[in-house]
């Protein structure tokens, strides 16, 4: 059954409209807080990123939680990944993260994830949206008084993540020696990823690291990289490592200024497993570059591919039993370090291969040859179809029969914002920035 709220990354929308009211949240806190605590629940850990409006949210949210009779353990501004952690390590039965991730400091959301750190099954997402729809209908039914939650305040959340982060990196490494730009987008990990990586020895020109809750993601992070690449050449640092405003998402550049997105980390994560005898696959989406899937191939490395969503690689690594999946966009999974994407921790285990090869980032990113891809988003608005009208079927018939098996089309819709993205690879750049053009001013035609 297709979800009315819950997108690829829980529910995201502009502050101050539906979604995104304290309203809302509160019933959404409510209907949450009744079906976890109906599987045993008793506490959820609340963390948020850099938005300012996350204060608001945290409050409604809090509210409708205990009006279940859950309590409430508040951990601040905290990195998405450092609440899937905490969660276990503070014995909470589920987290919450407030944050819209790469999305501009107008929009915020609501992610919930298991004890185990893992986002909610499509089933759990049901029941909560059942419950959902009745409170937004009747009202919330609160418990008696005498059995409302209470909330308590975390005291040194980061201190306890920042410690987890260092012990994903090899004991017998050290970053002495090396030179690290980091873009914090100004967001949830501006004090805990320079602070890991100065830590474990690099020195750090930490950039995009003095949030002030309108400036979170504004061209810079993972989302916008001009700004890091011209500081790892000004700077002659080593590597540039940026994530988004939660912090689960990563990108890098190398000691050239060249962009080293998530479907290349993966490569490099692979092939450093492989090395080292590890025997599964490597789980990747729609999205993947097809240059991933051929040099995985040549290496004999198995590999899907998965809807567009973390929470679909994950359920793929689960299914086939390995522990290496993510996205281009630079959600990364390495499960034997981390239960969820986390940026800070793929950023270490990369600077690992760097660290044990003596090799820089950009000759050891040259043995994954990707294909030219051209991606067009297209603004559309949340009810129109235009993808479904027979010009747009024609037009996407005659790009597959230019490509003739020499590159690849996806279509597909956003789950986080109003847009329908065109992605096209081929063996020439310029083909496929024409035809993803093309036929995103096709769709725009249609809109009206």
């Amino acid at each position: 059954m297709s979800s009315k709220y819950f997108g690829t990354d829980g529910i995201r929308g502009k502050v101050g409209q539906l979604p995104m009211t304290p309203e809302f949240v509160m019933k959404l806190g409510w209907a949450a807080g009744v079906v976890l605590s109906a599987s045993g629940t008793k506490e959820v850990l609340i963390g948020k990123d850099t938005r300012a409006s996350g204060y608001m949210l945290e409050s409604a949210l809090e509210s409708g939680l205990s009006a279940a009779g859950v309590n409430i353990a508040l951990a601040g501004p905290i990195p998405t990944p450092a609440v899937a952690y905490l969660t276990s390590t503070f014995r909470a039965d589920a987290g919450v993260v407030i944050s819209a991730s790469h999305n501009p400091y107008y929009d915020n959301g609501i992610k919930f994830f298991s004890q185990a750190g893992t986002k909610l099954s499509d089933e759990q997402q049901q029941q909560v949206e059942e419950k959902l729809a009745y409170a937004l209908s009747n009202g919330i039914d609160c418990v008696s008084s005498d059995k409302l939650g209470k909330a308590r305040r975390i005291e040194d959340a980061a201190g306890r993540y920042i410690e987890y982060c260092k012990g994903t990196f090899p004991s017998n490494l050290s970053l002495q020696g090396m030179k690290i730009v980091v873009d914090s987008a100004n967001g949830a990990a501006y004090k805990v990823a320079p602070y890991v990586l100065s830590e474990l020895g690099a020195e750090i020109i930490s950039i995009n690291d003095k949030p002030n809750g309108v400036n979170i993601n504004q061209e810079c992070g993972a989302t916008s990289l001009r700004m890091l690449q011209q500081e790892v050449i000004a700077q002659s640092a080593d590597v540039g490592i940026a994530v988004d405003g939660d912090a689960d998402r990563i990108i890098m550049v190398d000691n050239e200024g060249d962009i080293v997105d998530g479907d290349e980390i993966l490569f490099l994560l692979a092939r450093a497993a492989k090395q080292e005898g590890y025997e599964g696959g490597v789980a990747g989406t729609l999205m993947s570059n097809l240059g991933l899937e051929k040099t995985l191939k040549s290496l004999n490395i198995p590999f899907t591919r998965t809807k567009v969503g973390d929470r679909y690689v994950m359920q793929a690594l689960e299914e086939n039993g390995w522990k290496i999946g993510g996205e281009t966009s630079g959600h990364i999974l390495h499960l034997d370090h981390a239960a969820t994407g986390d940026a800070v921790v793929a950023a270490l285990q990369v600077l690992a291969i760097l660290a044990s090869t003596k090799e820089s980032l950009h000759s050891l990113k040259q043995g994954m040859e990707k294909f030219p891809q051209a991606l067009v988003n297209v603004r559309t608005s949340p009810r129109a179809n235009p993808l479904e009208t027979e010009v747009v079927t024609q037009a996407i018939q005659s790009l597959n029969k230019t490509l003739s098996g020499n590159g690849r089309l996806v279509l597909r819709k956003s789950g986080t914002e109003p847009l329908i993205r065109v992605m096209v690879e081929s063996s020439c750049n310029n083909t496929a920035t024409r035809l993803a053009e093309d036929l995103a001013a096709v769709i725009e035609s249609q809109l009206g």
